[in-house]
């Protein structure tokens, strides 16, 4: 029996197979798609999109409207009968709040030769406390954390140790008493110290092959000295930290008197007032009230430059350090300038040493300053990383700008620029409740009135360019300032002989940043 015949045009496999091959149409080639028939192409396609997308009157961009002034909540301060404050910046509407507590001691309060305690501290307080009587341990804290929507976070800087919170207005009571729990009754367990150190050891390896950290970690040494300031966390320092200095560290520093309690959000003053009794009235210590850090002057290193030698690094970090105004300096708007000086300097794309380091000579990805303040004095540090043979040049461009300024006052543009960009960050902080928080919580590690945030945009509109220029003039001099190129010096060449006249040269393998002289002994 013979299988019928398939139907013309069928695509079975046998007719496939014993179909005679036709070979396919030649396909027009496409001119390449090059830059300039991208460029010709930008302007069609935005008309195109314009004429479709468009409607008159209705999509022409909003006109600008009026500057906002402004506004600071009320914020209300009191204090409970053990001496802990209470700060509350009402913010109705949202049902959110960020809560606080700031231990005002950190990493200043290090012993000597320990420096690192507080942060092991502050690490330790979110891996275990004592709850409800029984203990909880690091995996249970952060499940009844998330469980009230928030994360607990624990940190340590300078001036302070803090534990925060955000969660809706309903939970807020939960989150408190979690944190107050965390604060006043931490494990500080002996596993989890282990694991923090060598978490932190892991890290500081890393630092150590890293050019800025390394800079920046020589530079606060070679300027601060042997003040609370200058320590600097070392693998040495961190290795030595027991379980008996982390618990001394927080017996002598956490208590009711050192402690305040700042809630920004949707709760009035009088219910955090309340909360704060409820869950805080009742913390008392015994031991006696440590005395106060001293105020710290920085004790310079004699050399004017210390030059670190990291063989096959990719590029050098260049750092720089200048005095600044300290966070007791009584009149609030002298401060201002300082900060002015500071931005002028290098708060920004526009400002002079981005301006003369990246736009004009490409030397650099980007140069920029920062600052800290402390009780006594403060520190400016001007920054940037570029190619080994032009360290010493970017660093005499640093010198130069800083010293400089006292010579040549900013434009009136130049400033209103800057006074611009601290005012809107200002403004942007104030946008949120953590934002909100942060700025009180400056305001009580610095010591200062809480009423200067109501001041503080006034303030910097201030500042005139020659009050920037005389603040430069007065602290920025050469003989104030002290320096750091870490990198590979020896692809550096001869460059560095232009700047480095009374320099420290030392090799990455012989630095010890725990000694005053920064080397170890041969």
């Amino acid at each position: 029996m013979t299988a019928p015949a398939c139907p013309p045009g069928c695509t079975c496999n046998a007719c496939a197979a014993a179909a005679p091959f036709v070979p396919a149409a030649p396909v027009a080639p496409v001119a390449p798609f090059t830059r300039r028939r991208l460029l010709q192409a930008v302007p069609l396609l935005a008309t195109a999109a314009g004429a479709a997308a468009a409607t008159p009157g209705e999509d022409a961009p909003p006109l600008p409207q009026p500057a906002r002034p402004l506004v600071v909540p009320a914020l209300s301060r009191s204090v409970l009968d053990n001496g802990l404050t209470v700060v509350c910046a009402p913010r109705p509407g949202a049902p959110l709040v960020s809560l606080t507590l700031l231990v005002r001691a950190g990493a200043e309060a290090d012993p000597p030769g320990l420096a690192g305690t507080a942060a092991l501290t502050a690490n330790l307080l979110a891996k275990g406390a004592r709850r409800g009587g029984r203990a909880v341990g690091a995996p249970e804290l952060a499940r009844q954390a998330e469980a009230l929507g928030g994360a607990l976070e624990s940190n340590a800087g300078w001036d302070a140790t803090s534990v925060s919170m955000t969660v809706t207005t309903p939970r807020a009571e939960a989150a408190l008493a979690l944190m107050a729990d965390v604060l006043r009754q931490p494990l500080l367990a002996a596993d989890e110290l282990a694991r923090a150190r060598t978490q932190t050891l892991d890290g500081l390896k890393l630092a150590l092959g890293d050019p800025g950290q390394v800079a920046g970690q020589v530079l606060r040494r070679a300027y601060w000295g042997a003040t609370a300031y200058g320590q600097v966390v070392t693998p040495a320092s961190v290795q030595r930290i027991t379980r008996a200095d982390v618990q001394r560290c927080h017996a002598t520093w956490v208590r009711p008197s050192r402690t305040a309690l700042i809630v920004a959000g949707d709760l009035t003053p009088a219910q955090a007032q309340a909360l704060a009794q409820r869950l805080l009235g009742d913390w008392r210590v015994a031991t006696p009230e440590p005395p106060p850090p001293a105020p710290a002057q920085p004790q310079p290193l004699a050399a004017p430059l210390v030059l670190v030698d990291m063989p096959g690094t990719g590029q050098s970090s260049v750092a720089l350090a200048a005095p600044y105004a300290a966070s007791d300096e009584a009149d609030s708007a002298q401060r201002r300038v300082a900060q002015l000086a500071n931005a002028v300097l290098g708060g920004g794309y526009s400002s002079r040493l981005n301006q003369e380091v990246r736009i004009k000579r490409g030397l650099s990805y980007g140069a920029g300053t920062s600052a800290e303040t402390h009780p006594g004095a403060g520190m400016a540090s001007a920054t940037a990383q570029t190619n080994h043979p032009t360290a010493a040049q970017v660093l005499q461009i640093l010198r130069d700008e800083v010293t400089q300024l006292g010579e040549r006052p900013p434009s009136a543009d130049e400033l209103a620029a800057r006074q611009a960009t601290l005012v809107g960050a200002f403004a942007r902080r104030l946008e949120t409740n953590a934002g909100l928080a942060s700025l009180v919580v400056a305001q009580l590690i610095q010591g200062r009135p809480l009423d200067e945030l109501n001041r503080y945009a006034a303030e910097v509109m201030a500042v005139t360019p020659a009050q920037v220029s005389a603040f430069a003039r007065g602290h920025w001099t050469g003989p104030r300032l002290r320096a750091v190129i870490a990198g590979d010096l020896g692809a550096a060449g001869d460059s560095l002989q232009a700047v480095s006249g009374g320099a420290l040269r030392v090799p990455l393998a012989a630095l010890d940043l725990s000694l005053p002289g920064l080397r170890k002994p041969a």
